[in-house]
C-alpha cells in the first residue's frame, strides 16, 4: 500500500479542489491519502465522492496552526476527529476568525508599498477557504510584485517583515487534548523543519506527549536528516508513532504526492485509534 497522509486543497492553500487531490492521489499511484487543509473540515464531503470514485481511499484530517508561548509556530496534524466535536469547533473558529482579521491588517500595511487591495486577494481565495497568508502571497504574484509563493513568503511576508501580523492559535497542548477529545489522532507536522522558522524544544514535546499525541511526522521534505534521526529516537522512547507525507500543496508548493509514505502498519494503527469519523473506502 502507498499511504500519504498530508495534503491541502484549495480550501486552504493548495491549488487544487478537494475532488482534484483525490484524483491526482490516484493517477499517483497512491491508496490511501489524507486531506488535512488548514483549520478546515469543508473539504471533507467532496473529497469522499471522489475518493471512491477514483478508488482511493481518504483519511479525513485537518492541520491545525498553534503556537507555543514562546510565539513558536506549531503545525498539528489531526486524523478522523468528529468535525462537529464542540470544543475543537470552538477553537478552531476563534483560530479562523483571527486569522481572517490578521490577513486584513496585512493587506492594509501592504497596499502603502505594493499594488494590492483586499479584492485582489479574496479572488485567490475557493468559496469556505481559510484564507491565509499563501492567498495574499498569490495575489502579489499576480500583481506582478514576486515571481511565485517561495518569493513571496523568503522577502516580503517572512514573519520578520515588518507586514507581518500575529494571529491567534491555540497551545499546542490544548490542540492535542482537543483532537483527543473529539476522537481523533494528533501527529505532530513536520516538527524540525527549521528552515520554516523556530522549532520547538523539550519542553514543547513533553506538553504535547503528556496530552496525548499520537505520532511524530518523520519523513517530510522540511524535517532536514539530523532532525529526522531525533525524531525517531523520540518516537522510540514515548512509543509514538512515525508517519511519511508529502505535504501537497498542488502547484503551490514543490511537494510531490507519494514523495513520503507512511507504513500500511501505523496507518493501520491510525485507523484503530481515530473514532470520531472513518477512513472513507
Amino acid at each position: 500500500m502507498r499511504i500519504d497522509l498530508h495534503a491541502h486543497s484549495n480550501i486552504s492553500d493548495g491549488t487544487e479542489a478537494p475532488a482534484a487531490v483525490m484524483a491526482a492521489a490516484a493517477a499517483a499511484g497512491l491508496d490511501v491519502i489524507a486531506l488535512t487543509d488548514h483549520d478546515s473540515t469543508d473539504g471533507w464531503a467532496e473529497a469522499s465522492r471522489a475518493a471512491v470514485e477514483n478508488g482511493v481511499a481518504l483519511v479525513p484530517g485537518m492541520e491545525i496552526s498553534c503556537r507555543t508561548d514562546q510565539g513558536i509556530s506549531v503545525h498539528l496534524l489531526s486524523y478522523l476527529h468528529d468535525p462537529t466535536h464542540e470544543g475543537l469547533l470552538d477553537e478552531i473558529t476563534k483560530a479562523k476568525d483571527a486569522r481572517l482579521t490578521r490577513a486584513e491588517r496585512m493587506v492594509t500595511l501592504l497596499a502603502e508599498d505594493y499594488p494590492l487591495s483586499w479584492d485582489d486577494v479574496i479572488h485567490h481565495v475557493a468559496p469556505g477557504a481559510t484564507l491565509g497568508r499563501p492567498h495574499i502571497a498569490d495575489a502579489l504574484v499576480a500583481a506582478g510584485v514576486v515571481a511565485d509563493r517561495s518569493e513571496a513568503f523568503t522577502s516580503i511576508l517572512t514573519s520578520h517583515s515588518r507586514y507581518f501580523v500575529q494571529h491567534y492559535a491555540p497551545e499546542p497542548a490544548l490542540a492535542v487534548e482537543l483532537v483527543r477529545a473529539a476522537g481523533g489522532v494528533p501527529v505532530f507536522a513536520h516538527p524540525v523543519a527549521s528552515a520554516r522558522g523556530r522549532v520547538v524544544g523539550e519542553r514543547t514535546y513533553r506538553e504535547m506527549i503528556d496530552a496525548g499525541l499520537a505520532g511524530l511526522e518523520v519523513d517530510h521534505r522540511d524535517n532536514p536528516e539530523e532532525g529526522r534521526d531525533f525524531l525517531r529516537r523520540l518516537a522510540a522512547k514515548h512509543g509514538l508513532l512515525m508517519t511519511g507525507s508529502s505535504d501537497y500543496h498542488g502547484t503551490g508548493k514543490p511537494n510531490r504526492l507519494g514523495e513520503y509514505l507512511t507504513t500500511p502498519e501505523v496507518f493501520a494503527r491510525i485507523e484503530e485509534l481515530g473514532s470520531g469519523t472513518p477512513v472513507v473506502r
